[in-house]
């Protein structure tokens, strides 16, 4: 992955033949793409939300009216965010039994597990 720096505030990871843009908001940046901590935080529930999807195509559930909604507490001293929470909203009629497992296959995201065991992430600079 390379990642550059573009314009007034744009950071550009360049994965091959995906791009993924960054921004931020006025007046620091134009604001014409997510920040990189709004990203960051997108990629954990798009993935529980994949799992989901994953979970039921494989019994032939309809995902036509699930969601999933996720909320952020920030710790107002830390500057960080101390809680989050998922919530699955599965429409009526949604098979009871399955209602239990569609939870876990969302806690199988692999995002949510790399936040449960944080790699060492380690930063060097080099010039020429």
């Amino acid at each position: 992955m390379k990642i550059t720096l573009e314009g007034k505030a744009k950071v550009i990871a360049d994965m091959g033949n995906i791009k993924v843009v960054t921004d931020q908001p006025i007046p620091a940046g134009d604001g014409t793409a997510p920040t990189p901590f709004q990203l960051f935080l997108a990629s954990l529930g798009t993935c529980a939300g994949i799992f989901v999807k994953s979970f039921c195509d494989q019994r032939g559930i309809p995902t036509d009216n699930i969601y999933l909604t996720q909320k952020m507490n920030y710790d107002q001293s830390s500057h960080l965010i101390s809680e989050m929470e998922i919530q699955i909203h599965l429409p009526a009629g949604f098979p009871e039994k399955y209602k239990e497992a569609v939870i876990k296959a969302a806690d199988l995201c692999l995002v949510k597990r790399h936040l449960h065991t944080a790699p060492k992430i380690t930063t060097t600079a080099t010039i020429g």
